[in-house]
């Protein structure tokens, strides 16, 4: 992360590439986004979060195996929300672990 100066305001500049990624792989992942159409790209989207929130479910399963669905369901929100909004959102899951 780097902090850069803009007249009297310092902003914060988040590195987005991962730092495995070289730069022309970097280059060429963004040329192929560029080329999708903006429904492709959202179905892309779609698809990654729906990856990374069966990661997520089974990482819970493997921590709880006793847990429910219903468990594993409200502990993947968990994960994914902050503190504060899911026990304003789900005050009845406050106990569960993720």
């Amino acid at each position: 992360m780097q902090n850069s100066l803009h007249g009297n305001n310092i902003t914060t500049m988040i590195q987005t590439r991962p730092l495995d990624t070289t730069v022309d792989a970097e280059q060429a992942q963004l040329e192929v986004l560029r080329k999708m159409s903006p429904s492709e790209r959202l179905r892309r989207a779609c698809s990654l979060t729906e990856s990374v929130r069966r990661l997520l479910a089974q990482g819970v399963r493997t921590r709880h195996p006793d847990y429910s669905e219903e468990q594993i369901r409200l502990a993947v929100i968990r994960l994914i929300l902050p503190d504060h909004l899911f026990a304003v959102a789900y005050p009845h899951a406050v106990n569960i672990v993720p």
